[in-house]
This record gives C-alpha cells, sequence and structure tokens, in this order.
C-alpha cells in the first residue's frame, strides 16, 4: 500500500467517479481519514489460514476490525466490505458457502458487500448461487481460470449490482498460486454493453489507457480487447 496518498494527490474531482480507498487494517484507516476520497473499501477473508497469510490475523479479529472501522465511518463515507477467497482458499482449498453467507449477512444493511474469488477457481452456477444466498451487491472476479467474464454475467443474474475490475487485467494476490489479475476492464465493459448494459463507462478511453500502460510495462497485459480494437473501441 505504499505510495497510496501519492496517487490520492493526484486524483481530480469528479461528478461521475467515487475514489475509493481500500483499507486492511487500523493503521490503513487513520491514512485513510487523512485523504478525501469519497468512501470506504475494508476487506477480509472468508477462512482462517488466508486472514494470517495476509493479513496477521485471525478470522475473527478480521471481521472485529472490519467491524469496528464501519462504525467508525458510518454516515461520513459509504463504504464496501469485501470477503476475500470465497469460491477458494489457497490453504484450506474449497470455502463453505455457508460461512461466506454468515459473513456477508453480518454487514447487509450497513455497507457494501462483495463476493471475492481472489484465486480464480469460480464457476458461474456457484457465483449464482452464493450471491443469491449472500444476498451479495457484488462480485470482485479474477480470469485465472477463464471464467471470470462468465462468472460477471451470473453474479448480475443472482442480482449483484457492482463489479470490480482493473485496467487491463493488471493485479493479483501474492498468496495465489499462478495468479492472474483482477476480469480487464474494458474487456467487461464491452461484453457488458454487446449485452445491452450501460455502464457508463468509455470503452476508447479505457483503450488508449491500456495501450498506454502496455508501452509503460514494456509488455502484452492480460486483456484483449485492447489488442483487438487497437483503439477503435466501438462494441
Amino acid at each position: 500500500m505504499a505510495g497510496a496518498e501519492e496517487v490520492v494527490r493526484g486524483l481530480s474531482p469528479s461528478e461521475k467517479t467515487s475514489f475509493s480507498g481500500l483499507v486492511l487494517n487500523e493503521r490503513g484507516y487513520e491514512r485513510f481519514r487523512a485523504t478525501s476520497l469519497d468512501r470506504i473499501n475494508v476487506t477480509f477473508a472468508a477462512t482462517e489460514s488466508f486472514n494470517q497469510a495476509n493479513g496477521g490475523m485471525s478470522l475473527a479479529d478480521a471481521v472485529a476490525q472490519a467491524d469496528a472501522i464501519l462504525s467508525q465511518v458510518q454516515g461520513t463515507v459509504p463504504g464496501t466490505v469485501t470477503i476475500s477467497v470465497c469460491f477458494g482458499c489457497p490453504f484450506e482449498g474449497p470455502v463453505d458457502p455457508g460461512r461466506v453467507v454468515e459473513l456477508a449477512q453480518r454487514f447487509a444493511g450497513r455497507a457494501e458487500v462483495v463476493l471475492a474469488d481472489t484465486i480464480g477457481v469460480a464457476t458461474p452456477s456457484k457465483v449464482r448461487s452464493l450471491v443469491e444466498r449472500a444476498h451479495a451487491d457484488g462480485f470482485h472476479g479474477h480470469n485465472t481460470r477463464n471464467t471470470g467474464y462468465a462468472n460477471c454475467l451470473a453474479a448480475l443474474e443472482a442480482g449483484a449490482t457492482t463489479l470490480d475490475a482493473s485496467i487491463g487485467g493488471l493485479g493479483g494476490c501474492p498468496y495465489a498460486p499462478r495468479a492472474t489479475g483482477n476480469v480487464a476492464t474494458e474487456d467487461l465493459v464491452y461484453l457488458l454493453g454487446g449485452e445491452g448494459i450501460e455502464t457508463g463507462v468509455d470503452l476508447d478511453a479505457l483503450i488508449r489507457i491500456s495501450e498506454w500502460l502496455e508501452a509503460l510495462l514494456g509488455r502484452p497485459l492480460e486483456g484483449y480487447v485492447y489488442r483487438a480494437n487497437g483503439g477503435g473501441g466501438e462494441a
């Protein structure tokens, strides 16, 4: 999370965009409070082992910490709770859906609840079922096994209204074996547009950013649409 403040200082206020800060612990919350970000995203894992590896605390402590942070911001900025490894954990394997539902219900009504397929093992039927059971507001998908985009559509069918994505498919998790990034924003926007779902996101602009990032990083990105369209951007 180093350099987060520098990124925030470079943002320009926008009426169309909400800027959110990911907060992993109390120290992160203190850093968040010193910014002008529009919303807060707290996160913890659905398994004991992943919480220990990623945050150095137990599942119970991680949930209590998220609870405490949300209580402090209640009524000031909107909040999101992202529950990671909802569909599979690199240390514990398949995750009990009942546990995920119980965790999601704890925060329902207080914050937007997003279920994450952190290591990219989910398939559409599992996503559809868990989003419905948990009454989740959103889905965070990785395309590690090429199911990410189908999973996003399944989440929408189950009632989700928020989908996480990253430009060019950048990102990943140090504890996810052979991890790829999130689903690519431009690929997801192209897919949704083709399915008649309006996102309000400029696809041409996304493609230009991915082209710029490819040149900056000196390697191809995980996304496909920016390569296929070459800046054309027509959905």
